[in-house]
């Protein structure tokens, strides 16, 4: 017998909705109905999971402004495969980012000195909010991996000798190299492993007012594999390594990286601000082997109004996935009501975190991140493979992944202006026939 899971979304007030077939009876018959075909015997990529980043600011908001049962509330609805959403995915940043409280590495110097043995590194920092709630976070779902991206070198190993503008010098690559197995083995000390690091997050980008690092694609491919790789190996370190971490619009990054390095690289990371999703899949085929995850996606008032940004969440992450990512990666788990804290100097921020934290009135907020989120983690579990899923209208979205226990996970986004019917096939089998509003999500669960 074949039961369903399901759970919709159509608009503020109906986020994530625990729903059965007989409420999502189809239409009257003379409505065109879209058929999702689905086949378990085309399969794709193995899933990590789906997660958001424990900034310094976000690990602030939760460990520090929350109280205590706030915070364990919001780490079970984060995390707990059953209680919660399950994310599975967690992409720190390795030293301070844009979201936080002081700029800072873990081996700062005043200016003009310089450490090459890394005598005084220290992840002392991360020990106060960042590690706690992320050992909290394996706990409540062991199967959670951990991603790791520096947004800078410390000041004294670049050109402009600050965290912020600049490039890594070349006499101190060996020493950068060393500074990732530091961080590596300090986070594994705290029961911490490292699924994998990028060389550097957004490589072609050089704010002047928070902490970023210029690294060309011919630099980051030397820095790999003349440095990184040789590092990680003479220590034994299995952590994996992804290239690029950054937007869609320039392929020609990681596929430089990979021509220069690609023996060392597991695979490239990505962002969704600039470009098209199908990026992903056009340095997938280029280069047979390597890995595809999505590392990074912010929401912000530059998608208005509500139902518009959360169905661009939803949309967008159906694509990353269509073009085979192993995992889809929000930005800051936490933001403050006004969308801080951030560096100074910084000005407006418009990002979302998965949750608010209002510092003034200790509220908790949902957002709609978190429920975007929940509409793929719930139900597609680590090591779910995708199969193949194909729809009659192209303004029906749609991905599907068999899960390890043998449920089938679907995804449904209706981006067209109507409601419709739609009839969802297992090969030949008709499993399910419902309608699906206009801008609605729609995610089942099937058990057969």
């Amino acid at each position: 017998m074949t039961t369903f899971k399901m759970y919709k979304s159509t608009g503020e007030d109906e986020l994530f909705v625990s729903v059965s077939p007989d409420q999502l009876k189809p239409q009257p018959s003379d409505l065109e109905t879209t058929t999702i075909q689905l086949d378990d015997r085309q399969t794709y990529q193995e899933m990590d999971g789906f997660g958001a980043s424990f900034t310094d600011s976000s690990a602030y908001l939760i460990n520090q402004i929350l109280s205590e049962e706030q915070r364990a509330d919001v780490m079970t609805r984060l995390f707990h495969p059953i209680e919660g959403i399950g994310l599975s995915v967690i992409r720190n940043p390795m030293g301070a980012s844009d979201y936080a409280r002081t700029v800072y590495s873990y081996n700062d110097l005043p200016e003009n000195q310089t450490d090459p043995e890394l005598t005084g590194f220290s992840i002392a920092h991360d020990e106060v909010d960042i590690i706690p709630l992320t050992q909290k976070a394996l706990e409540l779902n062991p199967e959670l991996k951990l991603f790791a991206s520096p947004w800078s070198a410390p000041g004294w190993m670049k050109t402009s000798g600050s965290m912020i503008t600049g490039q890594l010098k070349n006499e101190w690559y060996s020493a950068y190299a060393e500074y990732f197995v530091k961080y590596i083995q300090g986070y594994g000390a705290n029961g911490l492993p490292i699924h994998a690091v990028t060389p550097q997050n957004e490589a072609l980008y050089e704010p002047g007012h928070y902490p970023g690092m210029l690294m060309p694609a011919e630099a980051q491919a030397d820095f790999i594999k003349n440095h990184l790789k040789p590092a990680l190996v003479r220590n034994d370190i299995q952590a994996k390594i992804l290239c690029y971490d950054h937007n869609w619009d320039r392929p020609d990054y990681p596929l430089t990286v990979l021509e220069q390095a690609g023996d060392e690289v597991d695979g490239v990371a990505w962002h969704w601000y600039g470009g098209e999703a199908s990026a992903q899949t056009k340095v997938y085929e280029a280069v047979a082997g390597k890995e595809v995850h999505f590392t990074e996606g912010s929401g912000g008032e530059w998608i208005p109004p509500f139902e518009q940004a959360f169905s661009n969440v939803i949309r967008t992450g159906i694509q990353i996935l269509r073009n085979y990512s192993k995992s889809f990666v929000l930005w800051n788990m936490a933001l403050d009501e006004n969308n801080g804290p951030t560096v100074p100097g910084f000005g407006k921020s418009t990002c979302r975190g998965i949750v608010q934290v209002n510092q003034q009135t200790k509220e908790l907020t949902y957002t709609l991140d978190y429920y975007a989120l929940a509409h793929f983690s719930a139900l597609i579990r680590p090591k779910a493979v995708r199969i193949e899923s194909t729809s009659s209208d192209a303004s029906i979205y749609s991905v599907a992944f068999r899960n390890t226990d043998g449920s089938t996970a679907l995804v449904l986004f209706n981006d067209g202006d109507q409601t419709g019917n739609v009839k969802v096939n297992l090969r030949n089998d008709e499993l399910l026939h419902l309608q699906l509003e206009s801008k609605g999500a729609l995610s089942i669960l099937i058990n057969s």
